[in-house]
């Protein structure tokens, strides 16, 4: 492990809560995940070579639970407006990229996957981004703002 990606390792260690995910397209339209919403409710947590995270539609309800949806390219795949799973993770050397590989998973399908994250981190503040698909599979730049807890 490099320097930089050693310093990465230890800045992203702690609890994070979610500010804003947003979708957009290569033109830079914005694009609105009908699983979890404009605006969900997300906890990550990076700690000892693992993490977990947990996102939830903010106006889930009886009435939203939906069966599993299909995960777009590089990304899990949330059931009924809620996504939660957690594994093991390795930063890259000499880059801002992060694999994390999932050893469990409230959907069965998403077990076992690796999925690649850039990350960014500036002082309380994570920014991750990766490139996925929308559910309609138009290629689409997700950009996740974290605020670091405590």
């Amino acid at each position: 492990m490099t320097t930089s990606s050693a310093k990465l390792k230890n800045k992203i260690l702690g609890t994070w809560w979610l500010l804003s995910r947003e979708d957009h397209t290569k033109d830079g339209e914005k694009r609105i995940d009908p699983i979890l919403g404009s605006d969900p409710v997300a906890i990550l947590v990076y700690a000892n070579n693992h993490f977990a995270a947990q996102f939830m539609r903010r106006d889930r309800n009886a009435d939203s639970i939906t069966a599993a949806t299909g995960a777009g390219q590089n990304n899990t795949s949330a059931i009924g407006g809620y996504d939660a799973y957690f594994g093991t993770y390795e930063v890259n050397d000499g880059t801002n990229h992060v694999a994390h590989t999932l050893v469990g998973s409230i959907n069965p399908a998403n077990i076992g996957m690796t999925v690649y994250r850039d990350l960014h981190v500036d002082d309380d503040r994570l920014t991750i981004q990766l490139e996925t698909t929308s559910q309609k599979g138009e290629p689409v730049t997700r950009t996740l703002t974290w605020k670091r807890i405590g």
